[in-house]
């Protein structure tokens, strides 16, 4: 047997589990459900009987029984084991093959990227941090990346041809659909260069590319606030991002650009004259409140700090310069917020990033900033909460974005319709 890759199948009992797994709740599928809709419902159940997908989904035993044995001889399904107990065997139950290959997640941020190896249910087999500078060019970043995936690969055992996707999250405006970074302010020599051709020459699969604070708002949303239709993900760290859910869903605005709250530009008449940007305007809310502002900050007060994670740690430790300064990113950015606030009523807006760690003098400012600026009517139930997957939020966010496009429907049904038609399966038969 061949999973859908055409690598031989194996065989396990675990159960699939982890962001990789669909939203459950699907709809009964009619008398045409496809084996792609049957699969995602399989994914979003863990194990399931032909008896309880005949329940669900409103097709007939028959063509469950059809659907599962082409589902099998793709590699995608597995049976699950069962137990024998004394009243005689129990039905057959059916699992998603997560161990049918792996993913390779790159995380990135401005100075560092998170880099993970995960099964197809997002499991994470291996994960290693590296300090990396995005502003380095696209084929130096990208290059180190791809010698420490070759790393974490050898290390478990595996190689090249056991990927089956790459998903990338970089600190830019990401056009998801063509795959590239699109006019980023800090990423110098990344416009619209050819990302997926050049991990294609490496590895034969798909690749996802997306926007980190979008990769951490799909993670925080279907991990840790699944029933939410509104939420906001302020990802605080060397820069400021915003990812957006609406009605459960990414959003991405018209061309990708949506979200990127820190550079809004604002004034803040205490401040004198406002700050310049590294994106070259002045007033942004990056120049006065992300982590390289606050690190230019912190050296200019006398403190001796190389890093935002240098500047979290004066403020973990009571620093009353780093928490005063900390207290005051938090008032600016509640600015910003407030009015996104205003205008999107989301039901959670969610922090996260490395300064996000010191929750205590970060939010007090955030929040007195958005319920004083905010319409009332939009923060009567608003939470303002720290993100729950914390540092692994973006690996999450691309594990899901990742598997949501290589078991979408539509694609699998496809890929199962070239095999049976493939002169290799007319033979097999």
């Amino acid at each position: 047997m061949t999973d859908w890759a055409g690598h031989p199948a194996v065989a396990s009992t675990t159960e699939a589990a982890g962001p990789g797994r669909p939203s459950a709740g699907l709809a009964p599928l009619g008398a045409h459900g496809t084996p792609g809709q049957v699969l995602a419902l399989i994914r979003a159940q863990g194990d399931v009987t032909r008896a309880e997908l005949v329940g669900r989904t409103g097709l007939s035993r028959a063509t469950i029984g059809a659907r599962l044995e082409s589902l099998q001889r793709a590699g995608l399904v597995a049976a699950a084991e069962t137990a024998t107990t004394s009243r005689g065997r129990p039905p057959s139950r059916f699992r998603f093959r997560h161990e049918g290959g792996v993913l390779l997640i790159a995380d990135a941020g401005a100075t560092g990227v998170r880099l993970a190896v995960t099964d197809l249910a997002g499991t994470v087999l291996r994960q290693s941090r590296h300090s990396i500078d995005i502003a380095s060019g696209p084929e130096p970043w990208l290059g180190e990346v791809l010698s420490a995936f070759g790393g974490l690969l050898g290390s478990a055992g595996l190689g090249a041809s056991d990927v089956r996707g790459i998903g990338l999250a970089l600190p830019g405006p990401v056009d998801s659909a063509a795959g590239m970074v699109v006019s980023p302010p800090i990423m110098t020599g990344w416009d619209r260069y050819p990302i997926r051709a050049f991990l294609g020459a490496h590895f034969s699969c798909p690749v996802v590319v997306e926007n980190d604070a979008n990769a951490m708002a799909i993670g925080e949303h279907r991990l840790s606030h699944p029933d939410v239709s509104s939420m906001l993900m302020l990802k605080l760290a060397t820069g400021i991002g915003a990812g957006l859910i609406t009605g459960g869903v990414i959003f991405r605005g018209a061309d990708g650009a949506a979200g990127d709250i820190g550079h809004i530009q604002v004034v803040v008449p205490e401040e004198g004259d406002p700050p310049l940007c590294r994106c070259g305007n002045r007033g942004c809310i990056e120049a006065y409140a992300g982590g390289w502002a606050l690190v230019r900050d912190l050296r200019d007060a006398g403190r001796y700090v190389d890093s935002v994670h240098d500047a979290a740690r004066l403020v973990a430790a009571g620093d009353p310069v780093a928490t005063t300064l900390l207290r005051r990113a938090g008032r600016i950015v509640g600015i910003a917020l407030s009015d996104a606030v205003s205008l999107l009523n989301p039901e959670v807006v969610v922090v996260g990033g490395e300064l996000a760690v010191a929750e205590d003098h970060l939010f007090a400012g955030i929040r007195e900033s958005v319920y004083a600026r905010s319409l009332p009517l939009a923060t009567r139930r608003l939470q303002i909460l720290p993100a729950v997957q914390r540092e692994m939020a973006g690996v999450s966010g691309l594990v899901t974005a990742l598997c949501d496009h290589l078991y979408d429907a539509s694609r699998i049904d496809a890929l199962m319709t070239a095999a049976a038609s493939s002169p290799s399966s007319a033979s097999a038969d």
